[in-house]
């Protein structure tokens, strides 16, 4: 064994050191090799989490929601409508059309409502009842559901998955790990097929999937959503909802002392302890926690809910149900953790005084926009013209004399017909006396379609004087007068 060496460590080169020979210290090597020990990783290791299978009211309604809003996105895609797909964002013919409803690029202001709704909406959930959106509706929780689901069914609940991941590789091992993840592979890839559906025909894409011969376009988004599902809800997990989302970043701006979040009456379960159940929790000096840990065990980001609301928390009521189910095992009375507010717990309201405060400015605000902006958007595409129109002129010939010594004006109208079905339209022109269509003035556009048609005006001679005038070219159906659409424009003569 080699001698212990000095090495050296600092010196004094202080203040008190100025004017004097400095001083340096020797420390035994392993004393700092020793120190290099505790360092400490700047960005903590994930912990895997296992949360366990959990039965109650609350996860009934996540149940129900994961099944209503996987029928919608699954189902949707292969409606019919009108002989073609019912809900379909055509991004190359730049139509979307949602069943009987065919909208265009003039149409975004619907769109920018709807985003606005969606905004106000979350506002007002989340100040009512905390994150609503996150428990029960948001892809990322509903996924993650479908992917434990899964999970559960191929290698065990809670303990047996711990206890498998914990064992060395064997053939038991690889073949429920293979099955597991196969079945998330085709979930995932099915997934990805029917987002793509929604964009490309599904019926075509079905075809061209089943012939290997999807685009590029479709080949990537098929591939893209599907490896960030399988990554997402199968490995990621909480971490999309803790680090990822930005969510739970801003959602306490939206958090009053009204709000009602999932809590744990401290003033009830505390001092927690384990007891029998034919004990007297009071002679034992505690309270109705039996510290049986479950409402950790079920939570699928890891938290404790004991220790306060955190950000980690989406609101998904797991711990509401496995907390009541102990309290019915051992007698007590449900609700130790359970939805309430700061005031209320503070105060000691009922649930009834809980929803009168629902009634407070913030909420009112938020419910007042809401319905304004969703009335309005509804009242503007109820009464949204099926036809639209542009008028351009034709830059090659602003003006000319024709044999009869009458101007004409060219231009090209570019029509679009939203209905879906062929209509026909009658062009005129005012503005001008004598000021007439030289051509054919009716016009027939297939349905949803936009059809560029040109267009020429003519002026008899000695109707005006030189110059721009303005005009007014309108387009109306033929068969329904209600149904026109006017654009103003200007008339030379040179």
């Amino acid at each position: 064994m080699s001698p212990r060496r000095p090495v050296l460590q600092a010196a004094d080169t202080g203040p008190a050191a100025s004017g004097k020979a400095a001083v340096v210290h020797l420390v035994p090597k392993e004393a700092i090799d020793a120190l290099a020990v505790i360092e400490e990783p700047l960005y903590e290791v994930r912990k895997q989490i296992y949360p366990r299978a959990v039965s109650g009211w609350f996860a009934g309604w996540r149940v129900a929601l994961v099944l209503a809003t996987q029928l919608v996105f699954y189902g949707g895609a292969w409606l019919q409508w009108n002989g073609r797909q019912a809900v379909l964002f055509d991004l190359a013919a730049r139509k979307f059309y949602i069943f009987g409803l065919v909208l265009w690029p003039q149409d975004f202001i619907y769109l920018t409502a709807l985003l606005v709704i969606s905004a106000l909406s979350l506002f007002l959930f989340t100040t009512a009842a905390g994150r609503l959106w996150c428990g029960y509706a948001c892809p990322q929780t509903v996924y993650t559901e479908i992917f434990l689901w899964i999970e559960r069914k191929v290698e065990g609940d809670r303990t047996r998955r711990i206890n498998l991941d914990a064992e060395p590789m064997s053939a038991r091992k690889f073949r429920l790990k293979t099955t597991k993840h196969f079945l998330w592979i085709a979930l995932s890839v099915w997934t990805g097929f029917t987002f793509v559906g929604y964009f490309t025909p599904i019926h075509e894409l079905a075809e061209e999937v089943a012939a290997f011969s999807t685009g590029p376009w479709e080949s990537f988004w098929i591939i893209f959503y599907g490896f960030a599902t399988y990554g997402n809800a199968g490995w990621m997990r909480e971490e999309v909802c803790k680090h990822m989302c930005p969510y739970a970043r801003f959602q306490s701006a939206m958090f009053d002392q009204d709000t009602m979040i999932i809590t744990y009456d401290r003033a009830r379960g505390e001092p927690r302890g384990p007891r029998f159940k034919s004990a007297d929790p009071a002679a034992l000096g505690l309270g109705a926690c039996v510290n049986c840990n479950l409402c950790v065990q079920v939570c699928p980001t890891g938290i404790d809910i004991r220790d306060g609301l955190q950000y980690e928390c989406i609101g998904c009521t797991a711990c509401i149900d496995a907390c009541n189910r102990v309290m019915r095992n051992f007698g007590y009375a449900p609700g130790l953790i359970r939805y309430s507010t700061e005031n209320a717990l503070l105060h000691g309201w009922d649930f009834r005084r809980i929803l009168r405060r629902l009634a407070r400015p913030r909420m009112l605000a938020y419910a007042a926009l809401l319905v304004v902006i969703t009335a309005g958007a509804l009242v503007s595409l109820s009464l949204r013209q099926p036809l639209k129109l542009d008028v351009i002129r034709d830059r090659g010939s602003f003006s000319r004399e024709m044999e009869d010594g009458s101007i004409e004006n060219v231009y090209r109208l570019q029509l679009m017909n939203t209905r879906e079905s062929a209509e026909t339209f009658v062009i005129r022109a005012s503005g001008l006396p004598t000021l007439a269509v030289a051509a054919n003035d009716t016009i027939m556009v297939a349905a949803a379609t936009s059809l560029m048609v040109p267009l020429k005006l003519r002026l008899q001679p000695g109707q005006a004087p030189s110059g721009a005038h303005a005009i007014e070219i309108e387009v109306q159906d033929a068969g329904d007068a209600r149904i026109a659409a006017r654009e103003h424009s200007v008339f030379v003569i040179r």
